[in-house]
């Protein structure tokens, strides 16, 4: 199990609402059972190719992608194996069993990937806040049935939505974080830089950060 199945439809319906008509949506997926870290990123897009309607298999994040994986493998996130295929396969060329096995890399690391929104869009236009909102009950189920130890929250807007206060991540070093209750149960978050995209200048300062926390694991 690499994934709470039980969220889809809600998801799909999201994606329906929200996102491109041609694409299917994202969903988180990785160790599902109390994972160390749960990394929460923005919205995916077109370039991942699990959200092709007609792929068959596993739709996760930043399936067919590069950027992510170099820094989780920079963290020693996932092994050198699969790392090393994710560089050198052509988006077209990823498979859903390699969709599998990198995930279950994922998982045996103890680590959780998603999206706060999980609405895929054509390419990486920007996400108004009234759409991330949206998403929230359905983000906060997300982690109260993966109940990870420490939630990390990719920048800015990821952050002040999740925590529903103004966050500035420049303002976060070290070990620095904040709480998110939800109902009875509280979360550690840490906010880190946005390290893809537009953000991807912000890289080391991510890696900075992440090292820092995983000091704690």
């Amino acid at each position: 199990m690499l994934q709470i199945t039980k969220l889809h439809d809600s998801i799909d319906a999201l994606q329906v609402k929200h996102g491109s008509k041609k694409l299917s949506a994202i969903y988180g997926a990785g160790c599902i059972t109390a994972p160390e870290l749960m990394l929460v990123f923005m919205n995916p897009t077109g370039k991942n190719v699990s959200a092709q309607v007609g792929w068959k298999g596993l739709r996760a994040p930043w399936l067919g992608t590069k950027n992510v994986w170099k820094i989780l493998y920079k963290l020693s996130l996932i092994p050198e194996c699969l790392y090393e295929q994710t560089q050198a396969l052509n988006a077209a060329d990823w498979t859903p069993d390699f969709a599998i096995r990198l995930y279950e890399g994922v998982a045996k690391r103890k680590i959780y990937i998603t999206n706060l929104a999980k609405c895929t869009q054509d390419d990486a236009r920007h996400v108004p806040d009234a759409v991330f909102r949206q998403y929230l009950p359905v983000m906060q189920k997300e982690i109260l049935a993966v109940n990870p130890k420490r939630i990390i929250t990719f920048g800015n807007q990821v952050s002040s939505l999740l925590l529903q206060e103004a966050i500035t991540v420049s303002n976060y070093a070290g070990l620095k974080k904040e709480l998110l209750q939800i109902g009875k149960v509280s979360h550690d978050v840490y906010p880190v830089y946005y390290p893809v995209g537009q953000g991807q200048r912000n890289t080391p300062l991510a890696i900075k950060r992440l090292q820092a926390i995983m000091q704690t694991i």
